[in-house]
């Protein structure tokens, strides 16, 4: 009997579900050490709502319910003062991490490869937000959960999608108090990122486009004469003397970024830029702030 051959791509997925498990451990106690060096300087949700939770006393203002004034309080110093309730609506927020075959790459230049940096980022956010009572989930992948341990989960997750990985989260309508990260290289053609984003922000979801990008794609620092090599389609580009190419490249990638900020603009996403030369509290303190406060506070952050 001839023994079966497994495709090419599978055995690539395989390999790559494969390495991922075996880098893993160190990721997590990566995204633990950074949520951790971040938690200090993250401002939590406090406003007042219908929760359960003491926030605060404040004085009593004229034509409220009596009802609302806390006596025992009160009593103390001959003031009429209200208990207030924080806020406990948490919300559900969507990871969705890149492991297409590009996220891959790393240059002489960078800390690690995209794809690294990009869970890093992403276990540490869910680290966060399950810290700050928030639902997290991985899209594509079960339910949102607020437990604890979610780092471990979405670790186990994460090693299933690295055997089909894609180039974009699927484009199906995030429902309305619903929000998602995105994080990615962003090489897909524009086209398809402005349906994908146009799906998942169908029902006014919020957003954020989270860019993971090597710095070597940014302004191609070699010298000489090289051959391009993608390792979406397997294919390769001769460019001659690189000093030639270099404008016309940096031009193309410029105008590709742009539109993806304008892509996310359009449907009031965040939009943020992290290069893999650079440490990763920042854009995460940045993006978990957003998340914690709400759209009022949303701003894009770019590390470059």
């Amino acid at each position: 009997m001839t023994p079966s051959v497994l495709p090419k791509k599978t055995i690539h997925r395989q390999h790559n579900a494969n390495e991922l498990a075996n880098r893993l451990p160190r990721l997590s106690l990566e995204a633990r050490r950074v949520a951790l060096t971040v938690q200090s300087g993250l401002h939590g949700r406090r406003k007042a709502g219908l929760g359960e939770t003491f926030w605060q006393f404040r004085p009593f203002t004229q034509g409220e319910a009596a009802n609302r004034i806390d006596w025992r309080r009160s009593s103390r110093d001959n003031t009429l003062y209200v208990r207030e309730r924080e806020w406990e609506a948490a919300h559900t927020l969507w990871l969705w991490i890149d492991q297409s075959p590009s996220m891959h790459f790393q240059s002489d230049w960078a800390m690690d490869e995209k794809t690294n940096h990009a869970i890093i980022l992403g276990l540490a956010l869910a680290e966060l937000m399950t810290r700050s009572g928030e639902r997290v989930g991985l899209w594509e992948q079960g339910k949102a959960s607020h437990q604890r341990d979610m780092i471990d989960q979405l670790a186990l997750m994460l090693i299933e999608e690295a055997e089909q990985p894609s180039e974009r989260p699927r484009a199906e309508p995030l429902d309305r108090f619903h929000e998602m990260v995105v994080v990615t290289d962003g090489l897909s053609p524009l086209p398809d990122w402005q349906n994908t984003i146009d799906a998942l922000a169908g029902r006014g979801a919020r957003g954020h486009l989270v860019l993971i990008r090597d710095p070597a794609e940014i302004s191609l620092p070699y010298e000489g004469h090289y051959r391009l090599h993608s390792t979406e389609t397997d294919t390769d580009l001769e460019i001659g003397d690189v000093r030639a190419f270099r404008s016309r490249y940096q031009d193309r990638m410029t105008a590709h970024y742009d539109g993806l900020k304008l892509i996310c603009a359009q449907k009031n996403w965040g939009f943020y830029d992290h290069q893999t030369d650079k440490p990763l509290a920042p854009i995460l303190l940045a993006l978990a702030q957003v998340l914690v406060q709400g759209p009022a506070n949303q701003t894009g952050l770019s590390d470059g």
